[in-house]
């Protein structure tokens, strides 16, 4: 099922999507900051990490606001992470993508929240090496409420796709306790309910090599040993997060 579009012109169209699609992650910057200090993100203002001061609608504007600002806090000149633009930068991006795939229909919109919770739980993860059990819910959530509107995958696929990783993982769990964080599972489960088994399965085999590859850097350049603790949960994301823009 796809939206009617009014007659605006197609530049328009891109310009506001990636407005849209970038505020959106500004928002998200803020939960993905916040949850793991335990900090309200829903009424709290934003304020700058180093001097505390309150931000104004100007300092936080998506994307542009960090080049306009040379990087830096307008009030005491800390410095601001280049991670901000680049993750606003990319939900705009994300934005456009889904649409140009899939149209202005309710699968792009859901692809694009399933995106929105893949990345919270990748940079949550990477920072601290945990699942909230928050963003495993949301991206539950999606999986549920897509599928009134979303044919492709078919229930019988999605209820696979649940169990189709996340039980092989629990049973790597229990025979090697601390092999695997329970967060990973939960994810695995949460997410293959959007992506159902197929898409799944390759997303699983994605993660593996993309952290395989990543491990075999890390130890030739000596900055992993074999304790090391890797955030499985990142590379997870980013294999569904590819398989969703494959023809699987």
């Amino acid at each position: 099922m796809c939206f009617e579009v009014l007659d605006i012109p197609a530049a328009w169209i891109i310009i506001l999507l990636f407005l849209v699609g970038s505020s959106i992650y500004s928002f998200l910057n803020a939960v993905i900051y916040r949850v793991p200090l335990h900090m309200d993100f829903i009424t709290a203002r934003s304020r700058c990490p180093e001097c505390g001061h309150l931000l104004t609608f100007f300092d936080m504007l998506p994307v542009f606001g960090w080049f306009l600002l040379g990087g830096k806090c307008r009030y005491c000149h800390g410095r601001i992470s280049l991670r901000y633009p680049l993750a606003e930068a990319f939900g705009g991006s994300m934005a456009l993508l889904c649409v140009y795939k899939w149209g202005y229909c309710w699968r792009a919109l859901f692809v694009y929240l399933f995106l929105a919770a893949l990345t919270a739980v990748a940079f949550v993860d990477l920072d601290t090496l945990r699942i909230p059990n928050g963003f495993t819910a949301a991206a539950a959530a999606v999986g549920v409420l897509s599928i009134p509107f979303s044919p492709e995958p078919g229930l019988p696929e999605r209820l696979l796709g649940v169990i189709c990783i996340s039980v092989p993982l629990l049973i790597i769990a229990l025979i090697m306790p601390g092999g695997l964080g329970g967060g990973d599972i939960k994810l695995t489960a949460a997410c293959g309910l959007f992506l159902g088994w197929k898409q799944m399965t390759a997303a699983f085999a994605v993660a593996v090599c993309a952290a395989g590859v990543y491990c075999i850097v890390m130890l030739s350049l000596g900055k992993m040993d074999r304790h090391s603790k890797l955030a499985l949960g990142f590379f997870l994301c980013l294999g569904m997060g590819i398989v969703l823009f494959l023809p699987i």
